[in-house]
């Protein structure tokens, strides 16, 4: 018996150290933004984002996380994004960003996530998925981004809103 306890002290552990050393990146980010989507908790967001497409300008915010740390270090940038499934624009960044993808189940006009470490994603109609992305941020009133965004490629600029 006294044998037993010895072999299965050192897994209690193992188990115990691993439990405490948890890297919170791993676990999905299911933070909510000012605008109520998204489950858990809402998070105070202080970055705002400037989106500018064409003569239109919106504002994002951004929740506060390493995706969006390691994003906002690459602003302000202008790219092209291609259209995508009548619902989505998205663009190829040249580097990877952290990722910490989960299933949204269903996707908000406004969106703007992270699909794999380097596809910038905004989604300007709401739709349900089953694919995995990072949660970047959200337009904060989406209404007429998708008319800003066309049909087509379209050129979009990202900065920080002073």
């Amino acid at each position: 018996m006294k044998r037993t306890y010895l072999l299965l002290l050192p897994l209690l552990l193992l188990f115990l150290g691993a439990a405490a050393c948890r890297d919170d990146d791993a676990v999905p980010d299911t933070t909510s933004t000012t605008s109520g989507t998204g489950t858990g908790n809402p998070t105070t967001m202080s970055t705002q984002l400037r989106i500018r497409i064409g003569s239109e300008t919106f504002t994002a915010t951004l929740l506060d996380n390493s995706t969006t740390t390691a994003f906002k270090a690459q602003l302000p940038l202008t790219i092209s994004m291609v259209e995508l499934n009548g619902n989505e624009k998205y663009y190829d960044l040249p580097q990877g960003l952290p990722t910490n993808a989960a299933n949204p189940g269903t996707i908000q006009a406004g969106d703007l996530l992270l699909y794999g470490s380097n596809t910038l994603v905004l989604f300007y109609k709401t739709f349900s998925t089953s694919y995995r992305y990072t949660r970047m941020g959200r337009v904060d009133n989406p209404a007429g981004l998708a008319a800003a965004l066309g049909r087509g490629n379209v050129t979009v600029t990202f900065e920080v809103q002073p």
